[in-house]
């Protein structure tokens, strides 16, 4: 008796499992789906950015030895870059991006499927702009950099942030209204401080630094035209 019971309640056990099973190891379709998806993404990710070097590179009229000798890369590592035979490291990329001035999301974040001359940024699309400063917080308002020259972001400076020690300098112009708060730039020798309400454009290539001598955040509207 006791063997046939422990055969019964073995039996019932296992049906009971059988039953579960599927509930509990089935997953939904957007899980299984999941990791494909983004190998996918990732995929047409690292193969757009060769593409978009080439164009950049062609675009400004630059040699593979020119553009070698801006960014510091060999121009064969360049050029199986640009024929998706190498994936560019984060500190190339970063090269790459600086000699054709493009910020890195260019290469691996914003859309090329489209070459509209107009955009619609929604307020809900609002995409973060990577930045090295500290207390800077950057969301785009403009349209793709590749496919236009002035980029617009709103800004959001924490008190006390600032841009370093060391003035920056790099070709182009940019232009800061402010909204809330105060910022105070230093630019080319010569200091203002800006209340709301106030603008300040200048030119990149003198030397230029900020900070948010406040002691509440501030809040701009900040635009950037980079040369060609």
């Amino acid at each position: 008796m006791e063997s046939t019971k422990a055969r019964v309640e073995s039996d019932a056990s296992a049906r009971r499992t059988r039953r579960r099973s599927p509930a509990r190891d089935a997953a939904t379709p957007s899980e299984a789906e999941a990791p494909g998806a983004r190998q996918d993404e990732l995929g047409q990710i690292i193969q757009s950015i060769g593409p978009k070097v080439r164009q950049l590179r062609q675009l400004k009229g630059l040699s593979l030895q020119q553009l070698g000798e801006r960014s510091d890369i060999s121009a064969a590592a360049i050029h199986k870059i640009e024929r998706n035979g190498m994936v560019p490291t984060i500190t190339t990329l970063m090269k790459l991006a600086v000699a054709l001035n493009r910020p890195v999301s260019y290469f691996v974040d914003e859309d090329t499927s489209s070459d509209s001359p107009v955009v619609l940024v929604r307020a809900d699309q609002q995409r973060p702009v990577f930045t090295s400063k500290k207390g800077l917080e950057l969301r785009s308002i403009s349209g793709p950099y590749g496919r236009f020259f002035m980029a617009g972001a709103a800004a959001r400076l924490d008190p006390l942030a600032d841009s370093g020690e060391r003035p920056m300098e790099h070709p182009g112009e940019e232009l800061v209204h402010l909204l809330e708060g105060e910022l105070e730039f230093e630019v080319d020798d010569e200091t203002v401080l800006l209340a709301p309400g106030d603008s300040l454009h200048f030119r990149t290539d003198r030397p230029h630094r900020w900070r948010n001598p406040g002691r509440r955040p501030a809040r701009a509207i900040w635009m950037a035209l980079r040369p060609m």
